[in-house]
């Protein structure tokens, strides 16, 4: 069932939605060669519970041991935070969701860590351009497989990278994972018809090699199977009777991105 938001509920929603962008942000400042991905997890909870928010994965589905999701190189999503040292030439995507005031805020950004391949930034540069490419068809009348086919498009069509299917986007609102779903692949004129009032996490998990991905023993992290990278950007996006309203931000994650000397930044 699709649960359509009014516009007093999305001003609240944005609130918990620009959260989780300045929680990237402060992230963004910190990061560098050296630092543990279990202290970027730390911080980023401390930093939400700081500002009234509540980490929207920790203990998801009873399991979830950690309040973000860290995924270096390989890792596509649901990356287990750890005592592992960010190095030198990792690419880093960290997913973070946040409940406050009734409502969650999901987002996802990858960093890259010092100097990363020239590879590895285009797969970012791509990865975040299919994102917008995908949002600019999130409009009242159109379907949500035109979003899917938009970013497949881009990513792999024209860039000739891995779409993953295995792992979708979503519904946004109370729940953190609400219908429809939002694949990154597909075909135009297809699936949930979009209306206004929708709140969308549109978010391209994007692999510079094959498309397909296992699942981990721990029961969560996703790796590509053919151990290349993956890189992965998400905003929230409102269905509106006019142009789409992205309610999260990555304006200043990218400002915090470009300050730090310990990021490489060229998209």
């Amino acid at each position: 069932m699709i649960h359509y938001k009014t516009a007093a509920e999305i001003e609240i929603m944005r609130h918990s939605c620009l959260l989780v962008g300045k929680t990237h942000a402060a992230l963004a400042k910190i990061l560098k060669p050296g630092i543990t991905s279990k202290q970027v997890n730390d911080l980023a909870e401390t930093f939400i519970r700081d500002n009234g928010g509540i980490p929207s994965f920790l203990n998801y589905g009873g399991t979830y041991p950690f309040a973000t999701c860290i995924s270096v190189n390989d890792a596509v999503v649901h990356g287990f935070p750890s005592t592992h040292e960010l190095k030198d030439g990792d690419i880093v995507s960290l997913d973070i969701g946040i409940y406050k005031n009734g409502f969650h805020g999901d987002s996802a950004y990858t960093y890259a860590i010092g100097e990363v391949t020239e590879e590895a930034k285009r797969l970012l540069k791509v990865t975040k351009e299919s994102l917008y490419k995908g949002i600019d068809k999130a409009r009242q009348g159109n379907r949500v497989g035109d979003i899917a086919f938009a970013i497949q498009e881009h990513t792999e069509k024209k860039n000739g990278y891995g779409v993953v299917r295995d792992l979708v986007g979503h519904g946004l609102g109370r729940s953190l994972h609400e219908e429809p779903q939002v694949p990154n692949y597909g075909k135009r004129g297809t699936l949930a018809k979009l209306k206004a009032g929708m709140v969308l996490a549109i978010e391209p998990m994007i692999n510079m090699g094959v498309k397909e991905v296992y699942q981990e023993e721990d029961g969560w992290t996703i790796r590509t199977n053919d151990g290349q990278p993956s890189a992965h950007f998400e905003h929230d996006v409102y269905i509106t009777k006019g142009a789409p309203d992205i309610l999260s931000s990555f304006e200043e994650i990218e400002i915090a991105e470009k300050a730090n000397t310990n990021l490489s930044w060229s998209y």
